[in-house]
């Protein structure tokens, strides 16, 4: 049950950002100061990865637990017991259709995906750096096997 008022809940909901959250900017600066370069954002990209590897093609999604889905066998009960359910309970699951989506079209162009969790990224950043370094490592043996 909703403990605010809907204008409460409206001016609330008003604040959560698309762009620039805690959790992307935790990962970026990090990646920034390992000499990782990248863009933010980039429109030409299909779900404007909140940080996108060019040089790599790979592309980075820092996710909210509760905006996508995290543990949804869980999360979907609780919401169903909850004010304004069928509307939450709709937007998570055409988010979590819509990762999916974005996903496959970024398969598609070439690019490698990674999608971490606010909280992975929180609580261990460096091992978010280590998959994103692995990914690059795997990439780079990759082309050179090509090569031979």
């Amino acid at each position: 049950m909703d403990n605010l008022t809907r204008e409460q809940r409206r001016k609330a909901m008003k604040h959560i950002r698309s762009k620039d959250t805690s959790i992307e900017v935790v990962l970026r600066k990090k990646l920034w100061e390992k000499g990782y370069r990248y863009r933010k954002n980039p429109n030409n990209l299909p779900g404007k990865p909140d940080i996108a590897l060019t040089k790599y093609k790979i592309a980075v999604f820092c996710d909210g637990e509760f905006f996508h889905g995290k543990d949804w066998e869980i999360l979907r009960p609780k919401l169903e017991k909850s004010d304004n359910s069928q509307y939450w309970i709709k937007k998570i699951a055409r988010n979590m259709e819509r990762d999916d989506e974005v996903n496959k079209q970024l398969m598609f162009l070439g690019w490698t995906v990674i999608r971490f969790w606010g909280k992975e990224i929180l609580n261990n950043v460096d091992e978010c750096i280590k998959v994103i370094e692995e990914t690059i490592f795997d990439q780079i043996i990759q082309e050179q096997e090509e090569e031979e």
